[in-house]
């Protein structure tokens, strides 16, 4: 029985992810197969590298770093976060991701993206996280009003929690029969309407099947969370989240609040070790 794993998004948040998953490398906990959407991929590609620690610590030496993430960077670049920064400097020379590593690891790994003109979500397996990979990924965490819009072949592409926030239909579907999720919000979070969406209409206003799935998203995040909610009562789904809302924005930039929400997910991860532990190893009887 195939084992996965979902990685929600949510900027910063994705830090908590990133303490779980850096206890489970000390503890060589390892599944399948696993989907990240958004920051749930450009750090959760670090599990599949097993480079522990690389996530928390880049996040907090380049917090400051203009062209890593702030408004100079989104009035001088047109994103947010740096994309030459983040996609090129950072992890070629700044604080090398391990390219071997990744490709070396059997697990396979995707990336979760919106298409713009179908507004509709595509999974886009990374194989070696060299340049073109690391694209789509790249997409995969850029947001509406604050990115450009990536152009990868005839595809326009956006951040993936858009069209899928949390992509466990799409890994059963791939054959994962036991999945553990790692979510950013805390159990009973409702999703309201993005109040960006005003300034979404204006900036994606050639892509309106975008606009549509924008316009709806919370309505999409709140079946995905029953689903999940579903599959834990189950037994097919393991599922870690915050014991309470992480409070931290995208834009943080103070290392106590960053290890403060990376510390969290640490605690958590350590508190469910032999759950995740046996959960794992019932599926593989």
């Amino acid at each position: 029985m195939k084992t996965g794993l979902v990685l929600e998004g949510g900027g910063m948040r994705g830090l908590f992810t990133m303490g779980v998953l850096d206890v489970w490398m000390e503890n060589g906990i390892e599944v399948d197969g696993a989907a990240g959407v958004s920051a749930g991929a450009a750090f959760g590609c670090n599990y599949k590298s097993r480079q522990i620690g690389r996530g928390v610590r880049y996040n907090v030496k380049y917090a400051n770093d203009w062209r890593y993430k702030s408004y100079r960077s989104l009035l001088l670049t047109g994103d947010i976060f740096g994309a030459e920064f983040c996609y090129e400097k950072l992890p070629k020379e700044l604080d090398p991701f391990d390219y071997e590593a990744f490709r070396e690891n059997p697990m396979e790994f995707y990336a979760v993206v919106t298409n713009l003109k179908t507004g509709r979500a595509m999974y886009k397996r990374l194989t070696d996280c060299g340049d073109r990979d690391m694209m789509w990924i790249r997409a995969s965490a850029s947001l509406p009003v604050v990115s450009h819009v990536v152009k990868i072949g005839k595809y326009r592409l956006l951040d993936g929690g858009i069209s899928d926030s949390i992509p466990l239909h799409f890994m059963e579907g791939r054959g994962y029969e036991r999945n553990i999720v790692i979510l950013t919000q805390p159990q009973g979070y409702i999703k309201e309407q993005s109040k960006m969406l005003p300034l979404v209409k204006v900036a994606l206003c050639k892509y309106p099947k975008a606009v549509e799935a924008m316009e709806n998203r919370h309505f999409m995040y709140n079946r995905e969370t029953a689903y999940v909610a579903q599959r834990e009562a189950e037994g097919t789904a393991f599922v870690l989240r915050p014991d309470a809302p992480l409070a931290i924005d995208n834009m943080e930039t103070e290392e106590d609040e960053l290890m403060r929400v990376y510390n969290h997910g640490r605690e958590v991860a350590e508190r469910t070790l032999s759950d995740v532990k046996l959960f794992l190893a019932e599926a593989r009887k």
